[in-house]
Formats: C-alpha cells, structure tokens, sequence
C-alpha cells in the first residue's frame, strides 16, 4: 500500500480484507490492485474512459465502462461492502443521486474530493482569482469541476439525505491535518452510510 497516493492509502486503511468493493471512477484501477493484492477485495471498477479500462484489464480488474451520471442500475442493491467515489464528486451533476446510489448498492460509501474552504482557495479569491492548486490544478475556464464544497457543506449535504459520517480524514500534500482540518486541509476524506 506504501506506493499508493497518500489518499488512496487512508481509503485503503478504511477498507477491511476480504470485503467486497466498487470503485466508481476507479481510473488505471491503482486502489483496486492494491486492495486485491493486499486485501484479498473483490473488486469491481466502473470507468469511462475507454484507454483507462484497458490499464484496468492489463491488472486483471472487473471493470465496466459507464457514466456515473446515469446511475448504478447495473448493480444489485447490496452488492458491496464499500463504495469508493474518490476526486470524482466535483464534477458531478448529480451528487445527490449518486451518493443515494452509493448507499443503495453499498453498505457504506467513500468519497474524497478537493476542499474549497483550503486557506489558499480562500486566499486566492480573496485575491481576485478563482483557486488553482494541487488539488484544483484546472483553471476556471478548462475545469471539469462544477460542484465546490467545504468539509461543513459536504457534512449537511449528507444530513439532509439522511446519511452520517462515520469517519473523516482531512490531508495535505499527503500529510494529515488534525488542528483546523476545514482550514488547513486540501483533501476531504469521509466515510459515511445510512443514519
């Protein structure tokens, strides 16, 4: 686990061996590898990027090809232990549809995603610019993220669907921060399921 991103690590953590796993975004399948090599997780990756897919099946990954924003209606409710949406959630339409859908297919759900209460985003629009950093490397004009959250916003979103937070972890440049996480955080990390 020692070669995986910092995040996909404290994902990792969270994930029990044995268990069943659906990686929705899952990329090259990084997290997935890793979780079955050292895990022992069955694992499925969803993904649409075709070139993506084929890194995934060169791993020996399960993976489909399909939007997220058209649901997981290929999978039964239930299915899966864990259900992990990571640096994905921002540049979704559909947040609440998909974070239903997590909890549908899955018992508990694992999202990360960039957070805009960071001091430096504060900052930058204190500045006059809309943020660009590690965890937002896109400029305003070319960015596939739509949706900005603080660690605060994301908690009442998931209050209002009746979800909670079972657990948070909240890093920088790979490091976690403990001591104003909403302020001095860049990455969100949070495991929630159903109230």
């Amino acid at each position: 686990m020692n070669k995986l991103r910092a995040d996909l690590r404290c994902v990792a953590d969270w994930i029990k061996p044995g268990m069943r796993v659906l990686d929705l975004g899952c990329g090259d399948g990084e997290l997935l590898s890793a979780l079955a090599r050292e895990k022992q997780i069955t694992g499925y990756g969803v993904e649409i990027d075709v070139s993506k897919m084929v890194h995934c099946v060169e791993k020996g990954l399960n993976v489909v090809q399909s939007d997220l924003e058209s649901g997981l209606s290929a999978f039964e409710s239930e299915s899966f232990d864990y259900v992990v949406l990571s640096l994905t959630i921002q540049a979704m339409h559909n947040i609440e549809g998909i974070l239903a859908e997590m909890l549908r297919v899955g018992k508990t759900g694992i999202v990360t995603f960039p957070n805009f209460g960071f001091w430096e985003n504060r900052w930058q629009i204190l500045c006059g610019r809309m943020p660009v950093s590690e965890t937002i490397p896109y400029e305003w004009y070319n960015t596939p993220n739509i949706h900005f959250c603080t660690l605060g916003d994301f908690d009442r979103l998931l209050g209002k669907l009746g979800m909670k937070i079972e657990e948070q972890q909240v890093l920088h440049a790979g490091e976690k921060v403990e001591l104003f996480p909403n302020l001095l955080g860049s990455l969100a990390l949070v495991k929630f399921g159903r109230n």
